[in-house]
């Protein structure tokens, strides 16, 4: 039987409910979480009505203890009723060690993720306000499923006290990198792919909050934490690190340490301005090249075209940027946008409406030899993609913007000449809307970026203000 099917019916028949005493738990239950029942998750749910105005957030959490043991009390179990307070549905997560093998306690934490979406419905939970806590190797675990797990085990959101994040042992604990590595703790491909500061993706990897203490002498902040927020910041994700004076390494819940008052406050203030889809909301996919990536734009996450778009749609709509630099619609181009993870991502989501905006790259004449022939083929397959979700999305097939200069041999000839023309023709082939922006974005001399390709802020805002008009006298 299915791991996941099987924790619903235990919950279900009301088999491992425990009482609880906590002030602010509704339920508290122990459910298995791997075949051989050494992994379980304890869950503690709040009431119902706690939950939906948390807009049903849940967090799974990963005790820390150097992937030798775990610290399940102050690095666990004692901050549920801190989070219940909040309406939070609290998951802590006992993971098997792995002894040198990454895979096990990585498969524990995404069950986990996947078991608490799975019951979402019976548990009062958003599945799209799902995060991870982790603690020291916990939050090495917590920062591995935030880079590395597929979409439906990936959380939304990363609570990361002193985490180990390099697998470096010379720049990291060394107990951590042997337990998770093993053998191939000197493998610098290995250390590379899983020290979660070089894992970090644009727009993909979930907005992240770090905490921990400047004197810190078992994980070094410099080349962990700060790392990792560094990674964050230069990708333009969401991402806030509290580093307090003292506390070494090990807080965790500890009501003793000096800043422990002061870093609940900061991390419930954090939490409340954390916001995440709610349940209904209409989910709109922004796919395309650099344009909708927001290159050039600094935190394009928050001042790039679709972070723009969600802030002019409003209440009741959720805006992901799927965009990726450089890429084409063509297969055969230089980068195919399809055969990106933000093409999985986006498809995972299940949007209800889609801005597909590709063919500036495949004007190239390196692309163009090779678009000229598969542009539309290439755009069929998306199409079929998206309208084989149980969504049934909204498609709306965007024009390319004008190219004011001909930089990386972007030909702005192409796009109107041949490119537009195709796309028209096929939106209308396929009875699917076809919005041209080629016309209706003007550049004043205060919208591009220097390289006429790119706009800027300025120039996203617009180009969001169009969209958003296009997209809501239809809803």
């Amino acid at each position: 039987m299915n791991l996941r099917i099987f924790a619903l019916l235990i919950l279900q028949s009301s088999f491992f409910i425990l009482h609880s005493s906590a002030q602010s738990t509704d339920r508290k239950f122990i459910l298995k979480n791997s075949a051989d029942g050494q992994s379980e998750i304890t869950v503690y749910l709040p009431t119902a009505e706690a939950a939906a105005q948390a807009n049903g957030r849940a967090i799974v959490d990963c005790p820390g203890g150097g992937y030798s043991h775990l610290a399940m009390d102050h690095e666990g179990h004692d901050w549920a009723e801190f989070y219940n307070q909040q309406g939070i549905a609290f998951i802590v997560l006992k993971y098997r060690m792995p002894g040198g093998d990454r895979n096990i306690p990585l498969s524990d934490a995404y069950q986990a993720i996947r078991t608490v979406r799975d019951s979402c419905h019976v548990w009062h939970i958003n599945p799209h306000n799902v995060g991870i806590q982790g603690f020291s190797a916990g939050g090495h675990l917590a920062s591995a499923v935030s880079t590395h797990a597929p979409f439906d085990a990936r959380p939304d959101f990363s609570i990361l006290f002193y985490p180990v994040i390099s697998m470096n042992e010379k720049l990291s604990h060394k107990g951590s990198c042997v337990g998770f590595l093993g053998d191939g703790r000197n493998d610098a491909t290995l250390q590379r792919e899983w020290s979660s500061d070089q894992a970090v993706r644009r727009h993909l990897t979930p907005p992240a909050i770090l905490i921990l203490a400047n004197d810190d002498r078992a994980v070094p902040p410099a080349t962990n934490a700060a790392a990792y927020y560094t990674a964050m910041r230069r990708a333009g994700n969401s991402c806030t690190m509290f580093c307090y004076p003292s506390g070494g390494h090990g807080f965790g819940f500890r009501s003793n340490w000096k800043y422990h008052e002061l870093m609940k406050a900061e991390l419930r203030q954090w939490l409340a301005d954390l916001r995440m889809p709610a349940e209904d909301d209409i989910r709109v996919a922004c796919v395309g090249n650099s344009i909708t990536d927001g290159s050039g734009i600094d935190m394009a996450e928050a001042f790039g075209y679709p972070a723009q778009l969600r802030k002019q749609l409003g209440q009741g709509y959720a805006v992901k940027n799927f965009g990726v630099g450089a890429r084409t619609m063509s297969n055969r181009g230089n980068h195919p946008y399809q055969q990106e993870l933000a093409w999985r991502d986006c498809l995972a989501w299940q949007p209800n409406i889609v801005i597909i905006k590709l063919g500036t790259n495949d004007s190239k004449p390196e692309n163009w030899q090779y678009a000229k022939d598969d542009y539309t083929q290439c755009l069929q397959q998306m199409v079929d993609s998206l309208r084989s979700l149980p969504s049934k999305p909204r498609i709306i097939l965007a024009s390319p913007i004008t190219a004011y200069k001909p930089t990386w041999n972007i030909s702005d000839s192409i796009i109107t000449t041949a490119i537009m023309p195709a796309l028209q023709k096929f939106a209308k082939k396929q009875k699917l809307e076809y919005l041209e922006l080629h016309t209706l974005f003007q550049d004043d001399g205060k919208q591009m970026q220097n390289d006429g390709i790119h706009p800027n802020d300025k120039g996203a805002a617009q180009l969001a203000d169009i969209i958003a008009k296009y997209i809501k006298p239809k809803e």
